[in-house]
């Protein structure tokens, strides 16, 4: 064949294979939408994620990679959803509830069809009450809820007809079950209905769920993968491992991956060489799991898409509650570690929780539910450990 009949085919191959994208996308009646906004900390402000007493608080002196809010927008039929990865520790359920108002009057989204999820990077400040983990700044968080809802607004004027694929690996040597050595915890590969919290547990699987979208829109890539962003604990911010992944996919696909964390609760990054997780070696086992997850994904039909908020109250463990308060009263000197942390923590801790009111028992919280098709997302304000994330 000569050359010029070889880039007819080729080129004619390629228009083919756009509009079977373009008519799977409207077929399937879905839209995506992504929008992307800076919330990379200023100097000064604390860090949050590592016991710090006061004093010795830990605060941003550099930036080591900047730190984003993305935002994906859906819609199918009458229904239109927001979904939020903010690069911080985490948000409390009045900071949500700001922005899900303000970015309801703005682009006519049902506040309760708006999820937001915090990557829970330990190189970022909170805006969640935690005691000697790292204090709030309100200027910064007033910041962040604006860029929140431009990056929902920006998400919404970005929508396209998409298809739906879905894509999944296993990460050998991307975590590791921080409560018991290298190799003694069972992973989900072994998970079944007889298992119990007896044992220890690791969810190795990433989840990418990939829009490929019509009309020359860039292809969207959110993906799932649960391990503590923990790799540093400097004074320098940043996304920590999910961002330096989400650099290296961008690199090599000329794709930029949303991060959506996972049950996280017991893990933490890496092969367990280095217990808090080395980074390289973690982005070196996170990478090409992701780059696989993408190759791999496979179309999936959306026939629905629902979304739900419910509220939900949450029992305090008020038995223990009294021992502990019991215990300190009785002889502070026996307080100064293991879960006291040390003997200045657990003297905060008794000031303010030894007239607390009893009478309040449990923690109210939201729980949120999407249904995409064939994919379910649940949200929840938790820590889950991998059992119950898995047994979910």
């Amino acid at each position: 064949m000569q050359r010029r009949q070889f880039l007819s085919v080729m080129v004619g191959g390629v228009a083919v294979l756009g509009a079977t994208r373009a008519r799977a996308a409207d077929a399937s009646g879905l839209s995506a939408g992504e929008g992307v906004a800076d919330i990379t900390p200023p100097l000064g402000i604390e860090l949050a994620g590592f016991h710090k007493p006061p004093g010795q608080e830990r605060r941003v002196r550099g930036i080591r990679q900047p730190a984003e809010v993305r935002a994906l927008v859906l819609t199918h039929g009458s229904t239109q959803m927001a979904l939020c990865s903010l690069d911080i520790l985490g948000l409390d359920h009045a900071m949500a509830a700001r922005i899900q108002r303000a970015a309801a009057g703005r682009t006519g989204i049902p506040a309760d069809n708006i999820h937001l999820v915090a990557t829970h990077a330990h190189s970022m400040p909170t805006f969640l009450a935690l005691r000697q983990w790292g204090g709030m700044s309100p200027e910064f968080m007033a910041v962040v809820e604006q860029r929140t809802v431009e990056a929902i607004v920006a998400a919404q004027a970005d929508l396209a007809p998409a298809e739906l694929a879905l894509g999944k690996c296993r990460v050998p040597g991307g975590s590791h079950n921080r409560t018991v050595k290298p190799g003694e915890a069972s992973t989900d590969a072994e998970f079944g209905p007889e298992s119990t919290d007896a044992q220890r547990w690791l969810d190795t699987m990433l989840h990418a769920l990939v829009f490929r979208r019509a009309n020359k829109k860039p292809d969207l890539v959110w993906f799932h993968f649960s391990a503590h962003p923990v790799c540093y604990a400097d004074e320098q911010a940043g996304p920590d491992w999910p961002g330096e992944v989400a650099q290296e996919i961008r690199t090599q696909l000329g794709l930029r991956p949303s991060f959506l964390q996972g049950h996280l609760g017991d893990v933490n990054p890496g092969d367990g060489s280095d217990w808090r997780g080395e980074i390289r070696q973690t982005v070196a086992a996170i990478t090409p799991a992701l780059k696989q997850a993408i190759a791999d994904a496979s179309p999936r039909h959306v026939d629905c898409l629902r979304t739900r908020s419910t509220p939900f109250n949450v029992p305090f463990d008020m038995e223990r509650f009294e021992q502990w308060v019991g215990e300190y009263r009785s002889d502070p000197s026996k307080c100064q570690s293991g879960p006291w942390v040390d003997a200045g923590f657990a003297a905060d801790w008794f000031r303010g929780n030894e007239h607390r009111d009893r009478n309040v028992t449990h923690l109210p919280i939201t729980l949120g539910a999407v249904q995409l098709g064939p994919v379910g997302m649940l949200f929840h304000p938790a820590e889950l450990y991998s059992y119950f994330g898995l047994a979910i």
